[in-house]
C-alpha cells in the first residue's frame, strides 16, 4: 500500500482550517476556539483573549472573560509544558488524565509528599479562592509545616516548598487559577475535574494534537509536551492502527487514521496572531513555519511566541504590535515582504476585527516595529 504524500502547503491549509483561522466558524464560541488549538496560552491573559476571539466570528474580549468567570466554559490552569492555559472545562478530565500520566520530575519532593499536597489542595480549596499566601498556610496546617518551608528560589525571593508541586496539583485536578484578587493570583478547585484514566486520556491527547498540528512526528509531540522523545515514540507505537503514516514533504509523519486525507488545498489569507498564539508556538517544523527572515525576526532565541506575528498563507511573514490609548488602538505591522493589494485588504480587515475584539477604535500603520519581544 502506497504511503500518502502531503505537501507543506496542504498540511498548512489543513492546520489553518482546524485552528479556525482559515474561516472562523460562526457557530464557534470561546470554548470551541480553545479546543481547536489544544488550549490557548494564557501567560498574558490579553493575548489569550485575542487568540480565542480571532477564531470566532464575533466574540470580544468580554465574551472570553465571561467564558472564564461567568459561565465557566473555560478554565485557567496549567497545560502543556506547565505553562498557563485556558482549556475547555468540559475537556478538563481528559487533560488532567493525560498530563498527570506524563513522566514528571519531583523537584525534591517524594511521591508521598506530592500525594499529600494534592489531597490537601483538594480538601481546602472547594467553594473558595485563596491567594498563594493563604494557601500556603492552609496546606501547612493540613499536611505539615514542611509544605511552607522556603526552599524554592524564585524571582528575587524564596518560595514555599509546595510550589514545586503546583503543576502536578493542577494536572491531577485538585486546583486551578481563580478570578484573582486585585493584583494577587488566587487558586480554587475546578468543577468536575476528576482525571480520566491515563490509558484513555493519553490517546485522546495524541488525537487532539494530531487533529490540530498533524501530520506530525513523535519528536514534535514530545517538544510540544516537554516530554522525552523515547516516551513519545513508544506512545505513538502503542496506538497502532489508530494512526496513519504519511510522507510530509517526503519525510515520515503521522495523522489520525480516521480523518480524511488532504485533497490539494492551499493555504490563503492574512491573519494577526498575538503573543504565544498556539498556532505559532505548537506548529512544526519551525523552519517552514518561520521561513527565511521570519526565523530571525519573529523568533527569540529560537523560541516562538515572543512576538505577535503576521501570518500570510499560513506561514509567518512579519511581526506586529499594538499600543492602546483610551479607546484608540494604534496597530503597527511590519511585513517581511511586499503585500499584494488583496493581502493589504485582508490585513485591514484583521485590524478592524482586532478593534472589535478589544472594544476600541483601531488604526493601521505599515512600518517597522521598534519594540522588542514581550513589549
Amino acid at each position: 500500500m502506497d504511503v500518502p504524500r502531503l505537501s507543506w502547503k496542504e498540511a498548512c491549509a489543513r492546520r489553518l482550517a482546524r485552528h479556525l483561522l482559515a474561516s472562523p466558524d460562526p457557530q464557534a464560541g470561546p470554548a470551541d476556539a480553545a479546543r481547536a488549538m489544544c488550549g490557548a496560552h494564557a501567560q498574558v491573559m490579553s493575548a489569550a483573549e485575542i487568540s480565542i476571539a480571532m477564531r470566532t466570528a464575533a466574540a470580544t474580549r468580554a465574551d472570553v472573560r465571561a467564558a472564564v468567570g461567568t459561565d465557566k466554559s473555560l478554565i485557567k490552569t496549567r497545560g502543556v509544558r506547565g505553562t498557563v492555559h485556558l482549556l475547555p472545562t468540559a475537556d478538563l478530565p481528559m487533560w488532567c488524565g493525560a498530563l498527570s500520566a506524563l513522566p514528571a520530575e519531583r523537584f525534591g519532593l517524594t511521591a508521598e509528599q506530592i500525594s499529600e499536597l494534592v489531597a490537601g489542595a483538594a480538601a481546602v480549596l472547594p467553594n473558595t479562592e485563596m491567594t498563594a499566601d493563604e494557601l500556603t498556610v492552609a496546606l501547612a496546617d493540613r499536611v505539615g509545616g514542611w509544605a511552607a518551608d522556603p526552599t524554592m528560589e524564585g524571582f528575587q525571593t524564596t518560595w514555599p516548598r509546595w510550589y514545586a508541586a503546583m503543576d502536578v496539583i493542577m494536572f491531577r485536578g485538585a486546583m486551578c487559577f481563580g478570578a484573582g484578587r486585585g493584583r494577587k493570583v488566587t487558586f480554587t478547585s475546578p468543577v468536575g475535574s476528576r482525571p480520566a484514566a491515563g490509558d484513555v486520556a493519553l490517546p485522546w491527547l495524541v488525537r487532539q494534537y494530531l487533529h490540530a498540528y498533524g501530520p506530525a512526528t513523535p519528536e514534535a509531540f514530545a517538544k510540544w509536551l516537554a516530554a522525552s522523545r523515547d516516551w513519545a515514540v513508544s506512545l505513538f507505537d502503542s496506538l497502532g492502527e489508530a494512526l496513519r503514516s504519511v510522507l510530509l514533504e517526503g519525510k515520515p509523519a503521522w495523522e489520525n487514521a480516521d480523518e480524511p486525507l488532504s485533497a490539494g488545498e492551499e493555504p490563503s489569507g492574512v491573519r494577526l496572531l498575538p503573543y504565544f498564539d498556539s498556532y505559532a508556538v505548537g506548529g512544526r517544523p519551525r523552519e517552514v513555519l518561520f521561513p527565511g527572515a521570519a526565523a530571525t525576526r519573529a523568533l527569540a532565541g529560537g523560541q516562538a511566541g515572543n512576538y505577535p506575528v503576521l501570518l500570510v498563507d499560513g506561514v509567518v511573514a512579519g511581526v506586529w504590535h499594538q499600543r492602546r490609548s483610551g479607546r484608540r488602538i494604534a496597530v503597527t505591522v511590519e511585513p517581511l515582504g511586499r503585500l499584494t493589494r488583496g493581502q493589504l485588504a485582508d490585513l485591514d480587515e484583521q485590524v478592524q476585527r482586532l478593534g472589535r475584539i478589544l472594544e476600541g477604535t483601531p488604526s493601521l500603520t505599515i512600518g517597522t516595529v521598534a519594540v522588542g519581544p514581550h513589549a
